[in-house]
């Protein structure tokens, strides 16, 4: 055998065994590209997830009544991105109802929100465990501070509140007192563009819990607190509601600012929300109060049109005697 024979025989199992590591290193590196392609999809999938969202357009009425002041105030963010967690469109919109003044109303108007997205929603992922604890904290750290505030001040306002965040496709609602919410949803799916042309009649679905001192379940914690309920049904003989926003002197009768808080995905069978203090529901069931948006929404009214055309019903053709403020909300669907 030649030298040169010889040093091929010496060299070629090095080569093959060259190959085999190149093959193996291909292979690997194949294998991760397909992993890298995986988590890249799965990371597009999450986003989409984040960022899929339902087209709302809301507006807001309001009316004294025959009251010689208004008292109520309300909160319509069709878009508090900027104020909501990255990758999540957040929509918020609220109405307070104040008594004894509006000066709790106009508190939490301007501080529940806030106390609420640094109470901590959600940053990535939509997690409602999480989002509903947010609320509560936020309730609660609004409450405590709103106390402070009134005891400075030498006031003793309170104020019920039903509130609405919407995050992408999930809305969040959380209430107390007398204050209501009320979705209108179909019980079918329609195929068409604009669903309110077909259907006959939307049901009224109410989302929100009264909070009345007259009500078994808050009579007894109210009773627990060392409060009583007078024959015409009031805490103390006094007050109507057993929870709310400040109302400093009927803390200690067991009067709390702890909202119920419910939650459900937005479908094509829900059209819109009705938000209402008790003004609005003192005249206007939840059924009738459907039907009426409706019937306006079909003849084309804008959503600003609706919301005002409902509060001037209540008001003038139904006689409603207190502050009356209604928000109007309406899901657009592809």
């Amino acid at each position: 055998m030649s030298e040169s024979e010889t040093q091929e025989q010496q060299q070629k199992p090095k080569r093959e065994g060259d190959f085999d590591d190149f093959n193996l290193i291909a292979k690997k590196s194949k294998i991760e590209k397909v992993n890298e392609n995986e988590e890249e999809a799965a990371r597009a999938q999450i986003m989409h997830k984040q960022i899929d969202f339902v087209e709302i357009e809301a507006d807001a009425a309001e009316d004294k009544g025959s009251r010689h002041t208004m008292e109520d105030a309300s909160v319509v963010l069709v878009d508090a991105s900027s104020d909501s967690p990255p990758n999540l469109r957040c929509a918020h919109f609220a109405i307070y109802d104040g008594h004894g003044g509006r000066l709790a109303a106009e508190y939490a108007q301007k501080r529940l929100h806030a106390n609420v997205i640094s109470a901590g929603l959600p940053r990535e992922l939509l997690d409602v465990k999480a989002a509903k604890k947010a609320i509560l904290d936020g309730f609660r750290k609004t409450d405590e501070s709103l106390l402070q505030e009134s005891v400075s001040g030498g006031w003793q306002d309170g104020a019920t509140a039903v509130c609405i965040w919407i995050l992408g496709r999930t809305v969040f609602v959380a209430n107390i007192g007398d204050a209501k919410a009320v979705v209108a949803r179909s019980s079918i799916v329609d195929g068409s563009n604009n669903h309110l042309d077909e259907l006959s009649s939307l049901k009224a679905i109410v989302v929100t819990r009264e909070h009345k001192a007259i009500y078994p379940q808050e009579r007894a914690r109210i009773q627990k607190s060392g409060g009583t309920v007078s024959s015409n049904g009031r805490l103390q003989g006094r007050l109507e509601v057993s929870r709310a926003f400040g109302d400093r002197q009927f803390k200690k009768f067991g009067v709390v600012a702890t909202p119920d808080i419910h939650s459900f995905e937005v479908t094509e069978r829900d059209h819109f929300i009705i938000l209402g203090c008790d003004g609005l529901w003192g005249v206007f069931g939840p059924s009738d109060a459907v039907e009426f948006v409706q019937k306006l929404l079909k003849e084309g009214l804008s959503v600003t049109a609706v919301s005002r055309r409902l509060v001037r019903e209540a008001v003038l053709e139904r006689r409603c005697k207190d502050n009356c403020t209604a928000i109007v909300i309406i899901f657009g669907h592809k």
